[in-house]
């Protein structure tokens, strides 16, 4: 009656995780994944900087800080372990300003909260790390790290065993008493005892076609970014002071498994949910966008923060000046266009950003409806807590 025990929607490095953790914790479990690219990790997984994450922006007890921190050293350990590129860097967060002082020393008190080594630095200090970077203070992380979130979803799949079935995009989702009934665009249809939807992008439509409401809808944000033409001006990863009111990180720069320096991301909406630059425009997904009341709560509140990444993706020589604050030695001639991303942000309908991650269970389904960053580094703890809600169904 049931091609598979679990069914999971989504093939980035979250519903992957979720396979390999099902399959670990109760082998023999037959686990399908459905992704409607025709390969996998294309999109929040294959677009963003590789950051192994320490954990130190998060509220201690929350979702993020806890999982972020064991992730980052699970993460680090599955990659040694299967032979994937990684490196344990560590990483600057930089005060610029003297207003942004404050928030650096509650950095410093967050990080000791979560168990993170957290090191205060002089500007002096700043020099011996990364010489071209100029600041007033700043801490030094050092469990940061980067890898190849890529290669680490094809060890996922590879590991999990699962069945994996690739341009299968999901139309209609019929639940039962004893199960779910999926019937992907080119007509297949696939049984399940469980659903689990690790869909990102579109993590609340798909909550939608099941039945239940999120509460909540994806508006989707962004993040373009630049590398620089001569990667030795940067060693690492440096990063400035974050703004506690937005989640997100600002302008950073870092030092990929590649060797390259990318520069980013800056954060506009994007007029599709893959809408990964200014030219891609799906009105039904805008309209969407427009019609959820909390999208109008998040632009009358911070209009003003808006404008300002507005006018950096549309002006190379905003986005430079930003760059410049910690680099100062940058020209726009420095810099050259890189591949965008587009985070899933979830949002309330009051206009409140859901801050720490979202996992909801329902009747024979799991959603996980707020997974942005720092989900890629914190994606082993998150299968494995999909993985047990799911496996208390069966």
């Amino acid at each position: 009656m049931f091609d598979c025990d679990v069914l999971v929607i989504g093939g980035g490095i979250v519903g992957l995780s979720t396979a390999y953790a099902l399959t670990r914790a109760a082998p023999g479990t037959r686990v399908t994944v459905l992704e409607k690219e025709p390969a996998l990790a294309r999109h929040q997984t294959g677009r963003n900087s590789g950051v192994i994450h320490s954990g130190i922006y998060y509220r201690p007890g929350s979702l993020k800080a806890r999982f972020a921190v064991s992730g980052a050293a699970e993460m680090v350990k599955f990659c040694a372990e299967w032979d994937i590129p990684h490196e344990v860097t560590g990483k600057l967060i930089v005060a610029t300003t003297r207003d942004e002082l404050p928030r650096l020393h509650a950095l410093v008190q967050r990080g000791r909260e979560n168990g993170i080594p957290v090191r205060e630095l002089g500007p002096t200090q700043i020099s011996e790390y990364e010489p071209r970077v100029r600041g007033l203070a700043a801490i030094h992380v050092g469990t940061t790290g980067i890898c190849d979130y890529g290669a680490v979803s094809a060890r996922l799949a590879e590991a999990s065993g699962a069945r994996i079935l690739r341009g299968a995009e999901v139309t209609v989702i019929d639940r039962r008493p004893w199960g779910v009934a999926v019937r992907t665009a080119d007509g297949r249809i696939v049984r399940a005892r469980v659903l689990v939807n690790c869909a990102g992008l579109h993590c609340d439509r798909i909550a939608r076609l099941a039945g239940d409401d999120p509460g909540m809808r994806i508006v989707p944000f962004r993040g373009e970014y630049y590398e620089l033409k001569d990667p030795s001006l940067v060693r690492g990863l440096v990063y400035p002071v974050p703004d506690p009111a937005f989640p997100f990180l600002g302008v950073h720069l870092t030092r990929g498994i590649d060797g390259g320096v990318h520069i980013g991301p800056n954060a506009v909406p994007a007029l599709a949910r893959e809408g990964y630059g200014w030219s891609v425009v799906r009105p039904r997904e805008l309209a969407g966008t427009l019609a959820w009341p909390g999208s109008w709560s998040i632009a009358r509140a911070h209009w003003r923060y808006g404008a300002g990444e507005l006018h950096r993706s549309l002006s190379k020589r905003a986005f430079t000046e930003a760059v410049r604050r910690l680099l100062p030695v940058i020209e726009e001639s420095d810099l050259r266009r890189a591949a965008p991303g587009v985070r899933a942000q979830a949002v309330l309908r009051d206009g409140t950003l859901v801050d720490d991650f979202l996992i909801r269970e329902e009747a024979r389904t799991v959603h996980v409806l707020n997974a942005p960053s720092p989900a890629a580094t914190a994606s082993l703890p998150i299968g494995r807590e999909v993985a047990t809600l799911a496996l208390a169904q069966l």
